[in-house]
């Protein structure tokens, strides 16, 4: 299970609109040893590929409705 620890948090159910490019752009900020979490009112399940062509990966988790990601670069990847 992930933890709670993040050194950056991004909650989209406060965004009005697709949150597509606030998420990219919270990537993009993202140091190598930095974790960002996520949190959304729906399961970004698109968001992984993505996660996984830029060289992240991630953890999800369910929490009465609530979806928590938490995202990390993976070891040895290039950055976003």
């Amino acid at each position: 299970m992930a933890t709670d620890i993040a050194d950056q948090t991004l909650d989209v159910r406060k965004i009005d609109g697709p949150p597509f490019d606030d998420i990219v752009s919270a990537l993009e900020d993202l140091e190598t040893d930095e974790r960002l979490r996520l949190i959304a009112p729906f399961e970004p399940a698109p968001l992984y590929e993505v996660l996984d062509a830029r060289g992240f990966s991630h953890e999800a988790e369910n929490r009465d409705g609530v979806w928590y990601v938490h995202i990390v670069h993976d070891e040895g990847s290039a950055s976003v």
